[in-house]
């Protein structure tokens, strides 16, 4: 793994902002990426966030995002070094309250009502098909790598969400279809003294809105499809596309997002173990969280 310059790249983003020193606070810090306050001799703040691939093009994102009217924190300065992004960026402060479910449904209608964002992938159904063949392959090479040995239930529920994927992936590209925020949780929407803004666009990408909807009330508790039709309906009274609560692959509309959102979670968790992380001493981590979500998988899509 490539040792973490983030000293460097603030010295870089320092020179860019006619800053000359800041002191530095750790806010939020993992192997991969890491957020920080940095407060100038003036007094005034900003904070400090560096990532590494897959989360280096996040400046890109934020900058399109506040092209588009979307409330976004401001990007002060960015740069790249050795495949880390470091990005200066207004303070927004503490917020005032938590976000409840109607400022995510109002966060979401915005975000989903802007034109495809250019630089971000796209999930369409025939990528949205393949999420179980590709999770497949990287258990493959996991296993070439003499890992993941006693997944042959990965494998079964893999083999059998890939035989129903053509079917269960038709609406893929229904309304709403378009920028997804894939990170869209209570605590990535900061709600401050004068309205709020959206943070976390790391791993932004244009796909169904619906994947946004889903990832709302989070992945740890059990999935529950009567509290996520609840929300798809707020959303389609404050402006969202009727079409969010259409029957997609012959599944009620928060079956369908539940369940291909924590397939796409399944293949993301994957790649990361294989090529991102690649640390066998995360795998009982990761095997775990696989194994949870396909569970949830197989009855959502009724495979």
């Amino acid at each position: 793994m490539s040792p973490n310059p983030s000293a460097e790249l603030l010295n870089d983003l320092l020179t860019a902002a006619d800053q000359s020193t800041a002191a530095r606070e750790e806010v939020r810090v993992w192997s991969m990426s890491g957020v920080e306050r940095v407060t100038f001799p003036d007094g005034t703040t900003a904070i400090f966030k560096y990532a590494k691939k897959p989360f280096d093009s996040e400046d890109q994102a934020l900058r399109v995002a506040h092209t588009l009217g979307v409330p976004v924190p401001q990007v002060h300065a960015s740069a790249v070094l050795d495949g880390w992004l470091g990005m200066l960026m207004e303070d927004l402060g503490p917020s005032a309250r938590e976000a409840d479910d109607l400022d995510g449904v109002a966060a979401a209608v915005v975000l989903h009502g802007t034109r495809t964002a250019p630089p971000v992938p796209v999930l369409d159904q025939e990528r949205l098909r393949a999420l179980p063949t590709r999770a497949l392959e990287h258990l493959e090479r996991l296993r070439k790598a003499d890992r993941w040995q006693d997944a042959d239930d990965v494998e079964d529920a893999l083999d059998r969400i890939a035989k129903a994927a053509t079917a269960r992936s038709v609406g893929a590209t229904l309304a709403p279809f378009g920028w997804v925020h894939s990170e869209f949780h209570p605590t990535s929407l900061h709600i401050g003294e004068h309205g709020w803004r959206l943070l976390d666009f790391a791993r932004a990408f244009t796909g169904p809105g619906l994947l946004d909807l889903a990832s709302w009330h989070g992945t740890i508790d059990p999935p529950h499809p009567v509290r996520l039709r609840v929300f798809l309906e707020q959303y389609v009274t404050v402006g969202g596309s009727p079409d969010a609560l259409a029957p997609r692959g012959g599944l009620a509309a928060e079956n369908w997002a539940l369940g291909w959102h924590r397939m796409w979670a399944v293949e993301w968790f994957m790649e990361q173990a294989v090529r991102w992380i690649n640390d066998p001493a995360t795998d009982p981590a990761y095997l775990k969280a696989v194994r949870r979500h396909l569970t949830d998988v197989l009855p959502l899509l009724d495979v």
